[in-house]
């Protein structure tokens, strides 16, 4: 019995010193199960360890020298963390919330960044890819952490909270600008995508071209799309633009159909063939508006069926 208490007090915790450089930390698993969200919660109030003033020594690869680089912490502010003692990068998430089975397994969120630490300085895309997509062990780490900062004391709720209000602005900040870029584009009729959209591309489309040449113009897009440049909140994807454009047509319509009121209208239909050789059909409207002008306004186009001199053709409006 003297020794079980011998052994109880060398496993007692002081939270108010634990270990900051990420390579002394012993395993989050090896603490009492009764103080691991006290140890993570007390970790994410700190933050990662950035030693950023810190000297960091070059490692050899092939013939280049290398190290880590400082600007990287920038780019990864709320996880990436680095061990002076084992000039190593470590993943703050993962530390406190990968699932002890290692036979588990997901994109991103690899033991390289919990284990002995990640030293490829050459591979800055490991960073990347150790994120992964929405559902990755790294990702899921994070959720977890929110999770938990969110049940915690009273008053700390209030600073996760202040950041989720912050992603709610800047996502609203970049809603607009990219909202004000597709309006732009279907009033003038221009096209959106690009041959080549990567970020070595000269030319990446007009919606990308005109998305960040706004940026460059308006400080607090620009803010947000650097605070943000490593992560998903970008709103450059296609499948953005076409999820606006839909939104554009869907209010474009219902805009017509008040105009119209319950005004007399006439339908116009005609029929076209593209460069791929298939029919469509295109249908407009023709009214008097309130003012007493003639007013015509495209509804849409749809690709005819030919069966037996019969003719199937489908709208979505």
């Amino acid at each position: 019995m003297e020794r079980y208490l011998k052994r109880k007090e060398r496993l007692e915790t002081d939270f108010n010193n634990l270990p900051a450089d990420p390579g002394n930390r012993p395993s989050i698993w090896c603490y009492d199960l009764n103080e691991r969200d006290k140890i993570r919660r007390a970790y994410l109030l700190k933050g990662p360890h950035q030693p950023k003033s810190h000297q960091f020594p070059q490692t050899v690869f092939g013939n280049v020298a290398r190290r880590f680089n400082p600007k990287w912490f920038e780019d990864y502010p709320d996880w990436l963390e680095y061990s002076v003692q084992k000039d190593a990068a470590f993943c703050l998430y993962c530390y406190l919330f990968k699932p002890q089975d290692k036979t588990i397994t997901g994109q991103g969120g690899g033991d390289s960044f919990i284990g002995e630490g990640f030293k490829n300085w050459k591979k800055k895309e490991k960073l990347l890819s150790h994120v992964g997509d929405h559902n990755s062990a790294h990702n899921n780490a994070r959720h977890k952490c929110e999770d938990l900062m969110k049940t915690q004391e009273k008053s700390l709720p209030v600073l996760w909270l202040s950041k989720d209000e912050r992603n709610k602005k800047d996502y609203r900040v970049l809603l607009t600008g990219a909202v004000d870029c597709v309006r732009f584009l279907l009033r003038q009729g221009l096209s959106f995508r690009g041959h080549d959209e990567s970020s070595g591309s000269e030319n990446r489309g007009n919606y990308l071209e005109l998305f960040y040449f706004l940026g460059n113009h308006n400080d607090d897009i620009k803010n947000v799309l650097s605070t943000h440049s490593t992560s998903n909140l970008k709103l450059s994807s296609p499948k953005v633009q076409k999820e606006i454009c839909s939104a554009a047509a869907a209010e474009t319509l219902i805009s017509i159909m008040k105009d119209i009121g319950d005004s007399y209208y006439a339908i116009l239909v005609d029929e076209s063939r593209d460069v791929s050789t298939k029919e469509q059909l295109a249908v407009a409207v023709r009214y008097v508006d309130s003012l007493g002008q003639v007013v015509e306004r495209f509804i849409g186009k749809c690709h005819i069926l030919r069966k037996k001199y019969l003719i199937w053709f489908q709208m979505k409006l």
